[in-house]
């Protein structure tokens, strides 16, 4: 049985990479400008000398990259955050996470002008850790329990919202477009410099995740089991919790509020490659990369000549999803409500 599930891991994560290359090229060539796929391969081989080939290495490709990292870095964060809590309803946004990463990105954006894209991470980053710290520091009662932390991170998450939106208003006013673009969560205008600045966090960060991949595992069983398992509960805990942290701050810092990946890649993970963090880790990376793939491709080509914010369409796809489970579960899972 443990190699029947090894080897159906190793195909769905092979199936999925796969789609996922076809999904990135296919939306490489499709735009207001179709570009035939051999040329997409051409450019990617560095063997096209036609002019499609600055549409595609210096307008597409930097805003695809920027969707696989983001998307795969917003999946694994929730991932992450479900396994701490061990709440399926969990995502980045419910521990104030994105909260806490809007709020100083958009206060640093208001109050600096002409700042450089490679800040932006460590801006949002900081901001999302100052909420999960003060999270922490409200939920802690002898120790740190899942439900406290989802309790008080919803509050800060409402809390957050209000402050960014205090922010916007006060700022200066030909900002205001720009910085509600990025709230809706978008990709559109990411360069080569927003790549520079969010590939080192989502490359290095995700890997580490992995380590924990069998600590998260043991957690799952329950506090007295991990603790009789010799787990270091609070520890393991603090240090997912900034994994998750950091991904989800460098992801909001390029691509702003992109919701409900972090819900629904998890989810999507666990039912075709079981419950191992092992491989769910990885799984929801890439199903999170084909969604905000999707998304953004949907956004450029439903609606044109608009643009609309790809997290126009995770939200859509999402807020039904998440309702969905809501009822479907009717309160199961809060586990731990000491």
């Amino acid at each position: 049985m443990l190699r029947q599930g090894k080897s159906r891991s190793i195909v769905v994560i092979s199936v999925l990479f796969l789609l996922m290359v076809v999904t990135f090229i296919l939306c490489l060539a499709i735009g207001g400008v179709n570009i035939p796929v051999y040329e997409v391969v051409a450019s990617l081989l560095g063997t096209n000398r036609e002019s499609s080939d600055l549409i595609i290495m210096e307008l597409r490709m930097p805003r695809m990259l920027a969707a696989v990292l983001v998307g795969s870095a917003l999946a694994v964060a929730g991932t992450l955050l479900q396994g701490v809590i061990r709440n399926p309803l969990a995502s980045p946004d419910l521990l104030g996470v994105t909260g806490g990463a809007s709020v100083a990105v958009v206060g640093f954006m208001t109050i600096f002008t002409g700042f450089s894209v490679h800040f932006i991470p460590f801006i949002a980053i900081a901001g999302a850790l100052a909420a999960v710290i003060l999270n922490y520091i409200l939920a802690w009662q002898k120790g740190v329990s899942p439900f406290r932390l989802v309790l008080v991170g919803l509050g800060l998450s409402t809390a957050a919202g209000a402050l960014t939106m205090f922010l916007l208003i006060s700022g200066p006013s030909y900002l205001a477009a720009q910085v509600l673009n990025w709230m809706t969560g978008s990709i559109y205008g990411t360069n080569w410099s927003y790549i520079k600045a969010l590939w080192p966090w989502v490359v290095a960060v995700i890997p580490l995740s992995m380590l924990y991949a069998k600590e998260l595992n043991i957690q799952a069983l329950g506090e007295e089991t991990a603790l009789g398992l010799g787990s270091r509960l609070q520890i393991s805990r603090v240090v997912v919790l900034l994994f998750s942290v950091m991904l989800a701050g460098a992801a909001v810092g390029v691509a702003g509020t992109i919701s409900f990946i972090g819900l629904l890649a998890p989810h999507m993970a666990r039912r075709l490659a079981g419950n191992s963090y092992l491989t769910t880790i990885p799984v929801s990376a890439l199903i999170g990369a084909i969604l905000l793939l999707l998304a953004d491709l949907a956004g450029r080509m439903l609606f044109q000549p608009l643009d609309i914010p790809a997290g126009v369409f995770t939200a859509g796809i999402g807020a039904p999803f998440f309702m969905y489970l809501l009822f479907r579960r009717k309160g199961i899972g809060w586990s731990d409500r000491k």
